[in-house]
């Protein structure tokens, strides 16, 4: 496994671990006293870069990365519906979308 793998993996359970002290403080309430301990955060850990392969060719710099170990550019977000009812779903808002501006065009014009 690589550095940046093994960092990654690293940099997921260091997110898990954070996420399930805070989940159980949540649970109490937010009470003062059931705060989880603060922790330095890993020093390995800081200036993790996206890494992805840009469109100009070099890596991605940014150090905001989500636990994907991939910044908000680079993410890769929801692409759209899947299902074929959310895919008509946008179809008809297309549609919808579509309508309006050729009506708004010919009531200009």
């Amino acid at each position: 496994m690589n550095d940046r793998k093994r960092l990654l993996k690293r940099y997921q359970a260091h997110h898990d671990r954070k996420m399930a002290e805070h989940r159980a403080w949540a649970a109490t309430g937010y009470d003062p006293q059931h705060r989880p301990p603060l922790e330095p955060y890993p020093d390995e850990l800081r200036g993790l870069q996206c890494c992805a392969t840009t469109r100009a060719g070099p890596p991605c710099k940014r150090t905001d990365i989500y636990r994907s170990g991939r910044c908000k550019y680079h993410g890769g977000k929801s692409t759209g519906a899947k299902t074929s009812e959310g895919k008509a779903r946008q179809l008809a808002g297309y549609r919808r979308w579509l309508e309006n501006k050729r009506k708004n065009e010919a009531a200009t014009t």
